[in-house]
């Protein structure tokens, strides 16, 4: 299983080719969105009709959402660095979940997650 950014769903979704190869390359990988991934590609619609065309587009990925454990762990994480690190809210719980299912989050925005201790990250593919 593969879990995904904001950024990097965002870059598939119009239809970027370098995400779109590392996408094809993936074969028959289970593509996991945290919750709160597919609710800020929701907030980024401009009309209700983008947000029905984005819900169906959707329905390929695999959506999970963490537990009550994972949730207080994203408040000791977010009380520890939000101060020191500006750390967000949402950036707290997309951390933690990869952590709680011990995948790495194939991101780009990697100084939003660079404070969170035991978090994998990796860059998916190379931006022109």
């Amino acid at each position: 299983m593969i879990s995904l950014d904001t950024d990097v769903m965002i870059d598939i979704l119009r239809d970027y080719p370098p995400a779109i190869d590392w996408l094809r390359s993936l074969s028959d990988e289970i593509i996991a969105l945290p919750g709160f991934v597919v609710m800020e590609l929701i907030q980024g619609c401009n009309s209700k009709a983008e947000q029905q065309l984005l819900s169906t587009r959707l329905k390929a990925y695999t959506i999970y959402w963490p537990s009550h454990s994972d949730c207080n762990k994203a408040i000791e994480t977010f009380s520890q660095f939000y101060f020191s690190h500006q750390i967000g809210i949402i950036d707290s719980l997309i951390g933690q979940l990869a952590i709680s299912y011990n995948l790495p989050l194939h991101i780009f925005n990697k100084k939003h997650y660079d404070p969170i201790p035991e978090l994998m990250t990796r860059q998916p593919y190379s931006k022109s």
